[in-house]
């Protein structure tokens, strides 16, 4: 299983989604993000750290933290290694007393707690390659285009599939990841159907 770092690009919104929230993670020697769908609460609680803003009272990443602490527990890494019928799942890698222990959990609460422990976000090669949205340079080609006086043209959709991938590179182009990770999801099943 190969492991790809990833970090965390920003959390994004949308009236669509009844409070969820996108996470983005991107790829730090690569081209591709993963967006994640996430409820409000571990989205705020991702955001609260991230902005160094410390509530008045402990949330339940801070609660975990602060018993880690206590107990001497470190948390090495944090691993987006599965993902079934759209849910991706994540392992916390800890370390107590020279054990080291891999614990099932949510990647929006393993998240949460990686950026509270500094440690290191990872995605598996397999996830990225299924999940993935690869930045694409369109812009990059139809300014060179335009410079030598050609007319950028887009080829024409012949199928559902191709208007699907088209729709999916404008949503990553205008930086709407929810919108590209439903997109994304989409593709998936047809491709699994066919």
């Amino acid at each position: 299983m190969r492991k790809l770092q990833v970090d965390i690009l920003g959390l994004s919104t949308s009236p669509h989604t009844n409070g969820a929230y996108a996470l983005i993670l991107y790829e730090l020697e690569g081209r591709r993000k993963l967006p994640i769908i996430i409820g409000g609460f571990e989205a705020q609680a991702i955001a609260l750290k991230l902005e160094n803003i410390k509530p008045p009272r402990p949330f339940t990443h801070d609660l975990f933290k602060n018993i880690a602490d206590a107990f001497h527990l470190r948390v090495s890494e944090i691993i987006i290694d599965e993902l079934h019928n759209e849910t991706f799942y994540a392992k916390v890698i800890c370390e107590v007393n020279g054990e080291v222990h891999e614990i099932d959990a949510r990647p929006s609460d393993a998240i949460a707690i990686a950026v509270r422990f500094n440690a290191p976000l990872f995605v598996t090669e397999e996830i990225m390659n299924e999940a993935g949205i690869k930045e694409d340079h369109k812009e990059e080609n139809e300014e060179v285009q335009e410079a030598e006086g050609m007319a950028a043209l887009e080829p024409a959709p012949d199928t559902l599939l191709d208007e699907l991938q088209i729709s999916l590179s404008e949503a990553i182009s205008n930086e709407d990841y929810e919108e590209a990770a439903k997109l994304r999801d989409e593709i998936s099943r047809m491709k699994n159907r066919s």
